[in-house]
């Protein structure tokens, strides 16, 4: 009995043993994770990391770590992609498992995880399409979008036309023209450029693109808990949020009231009757909620990227008039002078749209891109990323390839034109990111861009305030977003 009891104690002990043998091979096999720089506790890798500059920080640490290398943010970890083939292997090639939003403090904060942005899972997937689908048909029987947009460059060119050649900053024009846009489509209507609620709206956001830029804004990335107890331009930021949330909800209890199921006005009423086709639905993901969230992923992507774009825009034709003389004589002979342009006339207007293109690849909007998350425990090359685990394909190093792009930091509109003049496509083209997670307003951006910057040129000659050789077209790089520098313009009528 006793070598019995013996017996059975060695063969568990043996099993045990076994046991922790196998798993520590998998742990090992598994546990093959991307390399980084070693990280202090709750610090994370802040002293290896400039937060004023994280897509420098990042491209200095891919030279010793490789494309794929990890990086902690405080205690957050994350991986980041450095280069367009990972880029490619993770976003397109990889597509399902690196779909999740991976949520930076900030972010979460200001956008609350549950519209079409931030939210992840079926929440997202259902929001996402009924948001497409919106925007794609849009119209209802109705002006169509880029009616919309040819209507507000028309309010545009007359606003710029009446400052009679006088130099201004032309960042708050340009940002009402595009604002109006989403603001059709979401609101049902556009705003006078006078009225002081949508300046207010205005205002709110330009403040929070300044903050967007400051020291203690960032840190709040590294340390979320300590930044939300310390004063700063941060916590103005988190303010100015609840109050465009606040202006959301008055415009849907607006609509709520005069609400006509059969004749949708608008996104809110569409989502207002997919609200009501759910009513029995109580794990429906359409809620006043999730609409106030989607409202304002919105009116926030489809405000800031396309008028800073063209802020960008007018200051590299002021550098380069060469280059917006020869727009301009495409524009003469394809649309003319006497109607507004359309996309139609895009096909045959191969050299603004390389201008156009090479515009975007050049000012490098979203240098570390919207972070994305794998799903589940995902194998990526040699490595293995757990589930959840945030990840940065930078967008940086695929727009900036020497070898798609010769000479990337100089802007050349010869990037995307073949030597027959033609237009030419190219992959590493990747400003609104690509894969399940890519803009879902790629489109509406692309005819805003096309519209407006076609129907400015169309009708002025821009004439900058120094010598146009003086002029530095270099990217103010910040985390979150490139913005232009600060600039004076004339618009002469031609």
């Amino acid at each position: 009995m006793e070598l019995l009891g013996m017996t059975t104690i060695f063969l568990l002990i043996c099993i045990s043993c076994l046991l922790l043998i196998a798993t520590w091979r998998n742990m090992s096999q598994n546990g093959k994770q991307p390399p980084g720089p070693i990280a202090l506790p709750l610090a994370g890798n802040i002293f290896q990391l400039n937060p004023k500059n994280l897509p420098e920080s990042l491209r200095k640490l891919s030279e010793k770590y490789g494309p794929v290398f990890t990086i902690h943010l405080g205690p957050q970890k994350i991986v980041v992609l450095y280069g367009y083939d990972v880029v490619k292997e993770a976003l397109i090639d990889q597509a399902d498992d690196f779909s999740g939003r991976g949520s930076l403090p900030l972010l979460k904060r200001l956008l609350k995880g549950t519209g079409i942005v931030t939210s992840n899972g079926e929440t997202w997937k259902q929001l996402r399409r009924f948001a497409l689908t919106t925007l794609r048909d849009f119209g209802m029987g109705k002006r169509s979008i880029e009616e919309r947009i040819q209507e507000e460059a028309h309010f545009l060119v007359e606003r710029i036309r009446n400052t009679h050649e006088k130099a201004f900053n032309p960042g708050r024009f340009l940002t009402h023209a595009v604002s109006n846009i989403i603001c059709s489509i979401v609101f049902g209507d556009r705003f006078d450029y006078e009225d002081k609620k949508f300046l207010t709206l205005i205002y709110l956001l330009d403040e929070n693109n300044e903050y967007q830029n400051t020291i203690q804004t960032q840190l709040y990335n590294f340390f979320p808990t300590l930044m939300e107890f310390l004063p700063g331009p941060h916590q103005k930021m988190l303010k100015n949020i609840d109050e465009v949330d606040k202006f959301i909800l008055e415009m849907i209890a607006q609509h709520q009231e005069t609400w006509d199921p059969s004749c949708p006005r608008d996104f809110i009423d569409a989502f207002l009757n997919k609200m009501d086709q759910e009513k029995e639905n109580g794990h429906s993901v359409f809620t006043v909620e999730s609409l106030t969230r989607s409202t304002l992923d919105l009116f926030l992507a489809g405000t800031g990227t396309t008028s800073t774009t063209l802020r960008h825009a007018l200051l590299i034709l002021q550098k380069y008039p060469e280059i917006q003389e020869k727009v301009q004589r495409e524009i003469d002979r394809v649309i003319g002078r006497d109607r507004s342009p359309c996309m139609a006339d895009r096909s045959q207007m191969p050299y603004t749209d390389a201008v156009i293109h090479e515009i975007q690849r050049f000012i490098d909007f979203l240098p570390l891109n919207v972070p994305h998350a794998v799903i589940k425990d995902t194998k990526f090359r040699n490595y293995f990323i757990p589930k959840d685990t945030m990840i940065f394909p930078l967008l940086t190093p695929v727009l900036h390839d020497s070898k798609e792009f010769p000479n990337p930091e100089k802007f050349d509109p010869g990037h995307f034109l073949n030597a027959n003049g033609t237009f030419k496509k190219s992959d590493f083209f990747m400003p609104f990111s690509a894969g399940k997670r890519i803009c879902a307003g790629e489109g509406l951006a692309r005819m805003e861009l096309f519209i407006f910057l076609t129907s400015i040129l169309q009708n002025f000659t821009l004439k900058p305030v120094v010598d146009h050789k003086d002029i530095d077209i270099a990217p103010l790089i910040t985390s979150a977003a490139s913005i232009p520098r600060p600039y004076e313009v004339s618009f002469i009528p031609r």
